[in-house]
């Protein structure tokens, strides 16, 4: 028997390859599925299924290409409806794969369909439980994503909470729980950095499986604080559950290498969105007019899901040398299927090309302090979360949060000097662009963010909800 956990650090996404005498099982696969694919031929095994926990919200899973270049069989749980062919499972039922067995845990409560997989090794004994998004370390799932059913959030957190307690828990303490999710997910609050662990220590430590919580404290706990998710999670679960384009022909369109000015023509032609994927201390001295920088080191993916909220959008890229097809393909991971198109040669050959440019003024923390020393009412727009503004911020900042920023561009001023920060820089250059894009002229970027303005003398202040809030 092995068990192999395929994690994704920008995704904080864990697929699994399990494997038995000659036969193979992948759960909750990417949308790329060649890594899959060339394990099982090194191997020397026969994918026979393509197991999902449930219809993910955040990412595209490699599911339907899977199954179709594999023959593996789709499998989802209890209450599944795909629009394409895929075997539905009875609570409780197992499938043999090799010399042990997957049985169905049927664990409602982040979605109706979500399911747990129970791995019995060769002997029978209970050895690991694949729990998608139903139980995290540190967490479980929210159960406001699926809220659209007949169900409300806080009954969903209730058949959570009867899922939790009549399937997992009574397993022993020593099986491993493998997640789908680990910390920089948003389908759950407060997961941990560890990307699996034993049932025991989860029974320990995890607020939601402590053996005195009430039903009714859960729900509470569980509900509570909830953000809204990102407006391309219902996009991403109609595709998972729809089907979606090959992988194949995605990446076939947009890696069309565009000279300067074929990527100025089809900008123009056919209002694509420029997208800028360099650092921000690249894209802050020179760049396309009117294109958004959302840079490809920093958590990507998630950030264009929040930011741009069509997934059909076309997409003109542009990237460093050599990383257009890793940007292409982590647009696809969330269903971002329409670029059509990167500049040839990066921002080097644009500007060799004599097109026009923008930037954006950047400047240290210090000389910050020094403008506010002269001007005690610079306008500083703070675009971190509520709740580090809320842990300390200076005293003059509005709190203009990021996932939020498209709602509070009527409440900044064009006409003044705006100065932007975030925690380091990442954020913070993103707004900068969004603002340039919609006619900002005014923009000053600070460089390192809160991390930096933390060492100056301006006057910071903290509470826990903050009121002053654009």
């Amino acid at each position: 028997m092995k068990v192999e956990q395929i994690y994704t650090g920008c995704l904080a996404q864990g697929a699994y390859y399990i494997e038995s005498n000659g036969e193979a099982a992948i759960i909750d696969p990417l949308r790329e599925i060649t890594p899959y694919l060339e394990k099982a031929v090194q191997r020397g095994v026969k994918i026979k299924y393509v197991l999902e926990t449930h219809f993910h919200a955040d990412f595209v899973s490699g599911h339907v290409d899977l199954a179709l270049a594999s023959g593996a069989q789709i499998v989802f749980g209890p209450n599944a409806q795909p629009a394409y062919p895929a075997y539905i499972t009875r609570d409780g039922e197992e499938l043999k794969l090799g010399n042990i067995t997957l049985k169905v845990l049927h664990t409602p409560g982040h979605t109706l369909e979500s399911t747990t997989y129970l791995l019995k090794d060769e002997s029978g004994k209970d050895h690991a439980i694949f729990s998608g998004d139903t139980l995290f370390i540190g967490d479980v799932g929210r159960p406001d994503l699926a809220a659209k059913s007949d169900l409300t959030q806080d009954q969903l957190a209730g058949l959570l909470f009867d899922s939790l307690r009549s399937k997992i828990m009574p397993l022993a303490n020593d099986v491993l729980v493998f997640p789908a999710h680990g910390a920089g997910s948003a389908c759950g609050k407060n997961m941990r950095k560890e990307t699996f662990d034993t049932l025991g220590n989860q029974k320990q430590t995890n607020y939601a499986l402590r053996s005195d919580l009430t039903r009714e404290a859960f729900i509470k706990e569980v509900t509570d604080g909830l953000l809204a998710p990102p407006a391309y999670f219902p996009l991403n679960v109609k595709m998972n559950r729809e089907g979606y384009a090959n992988i194949t022909e995605v990446l076939k369109q947009g890696l069309q290498p565009l000279t300067p000015d074929a990527f100025e023509a089809a900008a123009n032609e056919t209002g694509a969105l420029v997208l800028d994927t360099r650092k921000p201390e690249e894209f802050t001295k020179d760049f396309i007019p009117n294109s958004i920088n959302i840079g490809i080191d920093g958590n990507f993916a998630p950030w264009v899901g929040t930011l741009i909220p069509d997934l059909k959008l076309p997409i003109l890229i542009v990237a460093e040398p050599g990383r257009e097809e890793e940007v292409v393909t982590r647009l696809a991971r969330v269903g971002y299927d329409y670029t059509i198109g990167y500049l040839q040669g990066g921002m080097e050959a644009w500007k060799k090309a004599a097109k026009e440019t923008d930037q954006v003024h950047s400047i240290a923390a210090k000389e910050l302090e020094t403008a506010f020393q002269a001007d005690k009412h610079l306008k500083i727009i703070d675009v971190r979360k509520a709740s580090e503004y809320g842990s300390e911020h200076l005293e003059t900042a509005l709190n203009a949060p990021l996932e939020y920023f498209n709602d509070h561009l009527a409440a900044i001023p064009k006409n003044e000097t705006v100065y932007l920060h975030c925690a380091g820089g990442y954020r913070s250059m993103i707004a900068a662009s969004i603002l340039k894009a919609r006619g900002f002229k005014k923009l000053v970027n600070v460089l390192g963010g809160f991390q930096a303005i933390a060492e100056t003398s301006i006057p910071k202040t903290a509470f826990v909800c903050p009121s002053t809030q654009v």
